[in-house]
């Protein structure tokens, strides 16, 4: 009997799989489970210099290293960043991706949050989760016989009402991996976010120096997140050191897939409590 997992990530840009959920994905290629990675958008407003076109380009290189990294399959598609919207044609490319694919579990942006890009996404996720099932539509595409269980990706935004923690799992030791797969994506986090932050003349020129400067810049969001979901995550492996850095990931399940139930809880999201 195969027992092999599938996870697919439905990220709306290159680095969105990466940075919420790069400790799964590490784990799940650890463990000889099956993992692709999608960024709907091509990724080309994320920059203040480079041109669209190249741009793009640049970061379907710069997805595919990152995906080297764990050996995990990273596909960009060409729907435009910044301009993404729930529309039939997304819909429908979802439905396809998922039933071809046929993941055990999908994970997705929530439908309440900061970027348009990843609420289309999250909304184009659920309302393509039950019609995998429905022969008729997507028809050039063998339906499945039931959904996966769909999770959403970790955030910390409150309105209209926070992420529910209802799986957290502790991946600092894949913490090392996290980094170098975000570490890929040069042009984000050594260009692109640090400009953003007015921070673009602290980023090192170095590349030992620049490694290091990434896992700081990523800790301070594992901080966040970490004292966001404390009291979750402690009830859940117990109390940790103040001044010890644990990297989480917290995941909420969407009512729309297939439920997860205690076994279906412990094979998919392998070493949470």
């Amino acid at each position: 009997m195969d027992t092999t997992l599938k996870l697919l990530v439905l990220g709306a840009h290159p680095d969105d799989a990466d940075a919420h959920a790069g400790g799964l994905i590490a784990r799940y290629r650890k463990l000889g489970h099956a993992v692709k990675l999608v960024s709907v958008t091509n990724g080309a407003a994320g920059h203040h210099q480079i041109g669209a076109d190249e741009l793009a380009a640049l970061r379907r290189e710069e997805a595919a290293a990152a995906g080297r990294v764990v050996g995990a399959a990273y596909e960009v598609w060409n729907f435009p960043d910044g301009h993404l919207v729930n529309t039939l044609d997304l819909r429908h490319q979802i439905i396809a991706e998922i039933r071809r694919f046929a993941p055990d579990l999908v994970l997705t942006h929530r439908t309440c949050d900061y970027h348009p890009d990843h609420r289309a996404v999250g909304e184009a996720v659920q309302d393509a989760t039950f019609l995998v099932r429905v022969p008729k539509v997507v028809a050039e595409v063998p339906p499945l016989s039931a959904e996966p269980v769909v999770a959403f990706l970790p955030d910390l935004f409150n309105r209209p009402y926070p992420l529910s923690a209802d799986v957290i799992v502790d991946v600092t030791n894949e913490l090392d991996t996290i980094v170098a797969m975000l570490a890929c994506h040069r042009s984000q986090v050594f260009e692109w976010l640090p400009w953003l932050d007015g921070r673009l003349d602290e980023v090192p020129g170095d590349e030992p120096g620049r490694r290091a400067w990434v896992r700081q810049w990523f800790a301070r969001y594992l901080q966040m997140r970490l004292d966001r979901f404390r009291k979750e995550f402690e009830a859940a492996y117990g109390p940790r050191p103040g001044d010890k850095l644990c990297a989480i990931e917290v995941f909420e399940i969407s009512q729309y897939g297939s439920p997860l139930d205690a076994a279906a809880r412990k094979r998919l999201f392998p070493l949470a409590p």
